[in-house]
């Protein structure tokens, strides 16, 4: 059974601010002289509430942090990175229901973005929007073509890995120029790619990881819906993979 923090976290900041509240108010109307004991769970109402609602604010509204805990991402992000995903970046929504209640800007071709997954939305996925609502991409040959343009790949080597991503080592090691974006991609030349090429729908988003070979990505289940968005990954704050690697700590994510 999937548990949804979120909503958990959402439900006891209510219950402990109006058991809170509640109790504040009848001690208002009450005039005595001496401060009655509170009873066990008003006095954990009063401590938790408080606590409870800077991280709702914080994580719903601000930052959430998400641990990557698989290789679909490689190069840009390993396997142990810790990162902080921008709740805000793409519009302000309300925790649980996530419905947009204030318009900040657009997603962008190029940027790494978390979503609920289309097929469980009680999963969270992180991968790159590679196309925009109305796009025409495809993938052929180890290649994006948008708008009938073939992405330019510069190779950059071949890739060496470490730690849980040891058995990408030997791959293709190449720089993708997206329009106002430049990334890194894995490709694994003697793998067979899905192909194929659709219009993204409007409201929808082209998503693929950058280990071309070894991501469960658009190419096989379809664009993701705007209500599907968590938000946009803009910082590693941690790596632990057998220990820390102290070079990925506070690394922008590209």
């Amino acid at each position: 059974m999937h548990f949804d923090f979120s909503a958990a976290l959402t439900l006891a900041t209510f219950v402990t601010g109006i058991i809170a509240g509640i109790y504040w108010l009848t001690q208002r109307s009450k005039e005595e002289l001496v401060d009655p004991k509170e009873p066990f769970l008003v006095e954990y109402s009063k401590s938790f509430f408080p606590v409870l609602l800077f991280v709702l604010v914080l994580r719903s509204f601000i930052f959430e942090p998400f641990r990557i805990p698989s290789s679909s991402m490689m190069p840009t992000l390993l396997i142990g990175d810790f990162i902080l995903v921008n709740k805000f970046s793409y519009g302000v929504r309300l925790p649980v229901i996530n419905t947009k209640f204030i318009e900040v800007s657009k997603p962008k071709r190029g940027d790494v973005m978390v979503f609920r997954y289309p097929k469980d939305e009680s999963l969270d996925y992180i991968k790159r929007i590679i196309a925009l609502p109305g796009d025409k991409v495809g993938y052929f040959d180890k290649h994006v073509y948008v708008n009938g343009q073939r992405i330019t790949q510069k190779p950059l080597g071949l890739y060496e890995g470490a730690g849980q991503g040891a058995d990408m080592s030997g791959a293709l090691l190449q720089q993708e120029l997206l329009p106002d974006q430049e990334h890194n991609i894995l490709i694994v030349q003697d793998r067979p790619s899905i192909e194929g090429e659709t219009i993204v729908p409007e409201g929808h988003y082209f998503m693929m990881g950058d280990n071309r070979d070894n991501s469960n990505d658009s190419r096989y289940w379809g664009t993701v819906p705007e209500e599907n968005i968590v938000g946009q990954a803009v910082m590693i704050w941690m790596n632990w993979d057998s220990g820390i690697d102290w070079a990925r700590l506070g690394s922008t994510i590209n």
